[in-house]
């Protein structure tokens, strides 16, 4: 227990230093490199000096090393923003207010992000059935016909754009079929079956496209993990291939999908920019889009770091559930 415990502290310990790295760098990224952020923040029409007046409202005239710090601090403790006719205080996480709204950034984020979960959660349920089952069989029946059609149908999945699917699912499931409503957002409080329905099209939109990934990465793990010695030992010694299959191989496997799906969960988050542009989803990646065309940098600045979170988060829950699964990674 005390080596599993020490696990999860270096663990925590390295997930802190990288979100810590991670503001660094969308700071300087966003901060320094754009240019003159007072005037990109003002707009074009201001003369030079509003520009100058704003540039003292956001401390540009201070040292990198300080803003830097007051971002930081805004983070861990909050900070008081003037909004020249009173202060007003974002408590911590803060995130900054938006330049076109002067709304709080974290407020804006946690107005989009039920949506983006919603979207996420769901389709990684499917992509892991569709994506492992299909890597399973695939390995189950090689060899056959049935290994060539689903390698087809994974290659196919691989190279089709998200919003021809979408497409073709509204035209076919909506249209035509008239088995489903048009997708429209509804949130699970006011009614659960409702937010089902609704999210079914997207989910299964979002969740072919990265199935066909976990589709490969099952299969070729699991053909590693047939080749090896003690597969053919248990061969000797008479286990049946669906044990070996089902048992070892797909052990073998979890490691690299439990990895593949941390990354593709985390940018997910805020990436599936064209499945909720689809589908009229309200979430992060919409208004990171937004927030793109109209630079707004603190909404810009906050959206990276919370998809940057959620990255670093799942991939600390994959070493936890390698640890888990594997004891050895505990030694390591």
């Amino acid at each position: 227990m005390n080596g599993f415990g020490g696990f999860l502290m270096r663990r925590t310990i390295g997930t802190l230093a990288t979100l810590l790295a991670i503001s660094v760098i969308v700071y300087v990224v966003f901060y320094v490199t754009p240019g003159n952020v007072a005037q990109i923040t003002c707009g074009p029409r201001c003369s030079p000096e509003q520009v100058h007046q704003v540039a003292q409202q956001l401390h540009l005239d201070d040292p990198l090393y300080v803003r830097y710090w007051h971002f930081l601090q805004g983070l861990v403790a909050g900070q008081d923003y003037s909004t020249g006719t009173s202060v007003e205080h974002c408590s911590a996480p803060c995130l900054g207010l938006s330049y076109q709204t002067d709304q709080q950034v974290l407020s804006i984020i946690l107005t989009r992000l039920p949506v983006s979960l919603s979207l996420v959660f769901g389709a990684m349920v499917l992509w892991l059935v569709l994506g492992v089952g299909t890597g399973v069989l695939s390995v189950w029946r090689r060899g056959r016909l049935t290994e060539r059609v689903l390698t087809g149908l994974t290659l196919a999945g691989w190279a089709t754009p998200v919003f021809v699917i979408g497409l073709v699912l509204m035209i076919v499931v909506c249209g035509e079929l008239q088995l489903l409503p048009f997708p429209q957002y509804v949130k699970f409080t006011d009614d659960p079956e409702q937010w089902a329905w609704n999210l079914l099209l997207p989910w299964l939109s979002l969740a072919l496209i990265e199935s066909a990934s976990f589709a490969r990465m099952t299969r070729a793990s699991m053909l590693e993990t047939l080749a090896e010695d003690h597969i053919r030992t248990f061969r000797a010694y008479g286990v049946g291939e669906r044990s070996i299959v089902g048992r070892h191989a797909l052990r073998g496997a979890l490691a690299p999908v439990i990895a593949l799906n941390a990354n593709n969960f985390g940018s997910a988050v805020g990436g599936a920019v064209l499945t909720e542009t689809l589908f009229g989803l309200p979430g992060l990646g919409q208004e990171l889009v937004h927030a793109v065309s109209v630079v707004d940098l603190p909404v810009v600045v906050g959206m990276v770091l919370v998809i940057g979170f959620f990255v670093v988060l799942a991939n600390a829950v994959a070493d936890v559930l390698y640890a888990v699964a594997d004891r050895r990674v505990v030694l390591t």
